[in-house]
């Protein structure tokens, strides 16, 4: 047996509970995972009140879309890992557990610098991260680059990765402390949008890339900002996903309008992204280069003050629960 946390109804974080379950069966391909840390996401929130299924094949009331821990048992197939390995994974669901089921090649092992709870804090950041900001946006050395919210774990981690390859930073946050956050990792460029208007305070920027999770009333001002050929790319709306486009603005500056989601997409894709991250993004951890903030770690049977903490929107960094 294993000890999680689910989804007892749709509601508020005093709907997670602790409950025990079967420890599940481990397929060809995947490996088992004895949980020593599990990352916080908003997409965590967003499940617990109803709004964003777990896909098929996942739990369906178990949270959670990264852990990293020790290898306890592998599947037949399985080549890369043994029992006993320190590996970081990306799930589609199931993190708030004491033990994971992981497909081989969504798991990175873990270099010697960082410790479970760091580990647990960077999947879902660099999954994204990279496939919407590399990827999709094709940011390139010597572009600027735009990332809202620059304090939070995809933030954080898209300044970082933007600065490692040669952009010019820019991003928004909301307090003084969060400003003086990013500025210590080497943004080039920061606005307290409690204070400032980020298009008109960069309304002659240019800027080429733009990674947004607010939407609403932020894609006006994004449009305002980018530069001709510029990439917008959504991983989220918290502020609406309805908006309105001038189609001749788009045409006028030859702008792409892209985003995704990565919880639903396939194993092959998220292998693909698991080679590049191995090739092009662990070096620089392995090396040090890249600067990890854990905000603060909660045991597992607090995940119901986790959550909170993270709707209150006053972390900087990463929040972690420790089984």
């Amino acid at each position: 047996m294993m000890r999680v946390v689910h989804i007892s109804t749709c509601g508020g974080p005093e709907v997670l509970q602790v409950d025990q379950r079967p420890i599940p069966p481990v397929g060809n391909s995947q490996i088992l995972i004895q949980v020593a840390a599990a990352g916080v996401n908003r997409p965590d929130i967003f499940q617990r009140k109803g709004h964003y299924p777990a896909p098929a094949g996942a739990p369906a009331d178990i949270p959670g879309l990264e852990v990293a821990g020790l290898v306890v048992e592998v599947g037949k197939e399985v080549t890369a890992f043994q029992k006993g390995d320190r590996v970081m994974a990306l799930l589609s669901g199931g993190g708030y557990s004491t033990h994971a089921v992981a497909e081989e090649s969504c798991c990175l092992r873990i270099p010697p610098v960082l410790t479970m709870e760091e580990a647990a804090s960077l999947p879902e950041n660099l999954y994204t991260v990279w496939h919407n900001v590399f990827e999709r946006g094709e940011l390139h050395a010597g572009e600027k680059f735009l990332v809202h919210g620059g304090a939070g774990g995809i933030g954080y981690t898209a300044v970082q990765l933007a600065k490692l390859f040669g952009a010019e930073v820019f991003t928004t946050v909301s307090t003084a402390d969060k400003a003086s956050f990013v500025q210590a990792l080497g943004v080039d460029h920061v606005a307290r949008y409690t204070e400032v208007d980020f298009s008109e305070l960069w309304k002659g920027e240019q800027i080429d890339v733009i990674l947004d999770s607010i939407g609403g009333a932020y894609f006006d001002k994004n449009m305002r900002v980018l530069a001709e050929e510029g990439r917008l790319v959504y991983i989220n709306a918290t502020d609406g996903g309805k908006v309105g486009l001038n189609i001749f603005e788009l045409m006028q500056k030859r702008i792409t309008l892209t985003g995704s989601t990565l919880r639903s997409r396939s194993i092959a894709f998220k292998s693909h992204l698991t080679k590049a991250l191995q090739e092009q993004v662990m070096p620089y951890l392995a090396a040090g280069r890249f600067q990890i903030q854990v905000d603060r770690v909660f045991p597992l049977e607090q995940a119901s003050e986790a959550h909170a903490y993270m709707e209150a929107s006053q972390h900087i960094g990463k929040i972690i629960l420790k089984p």
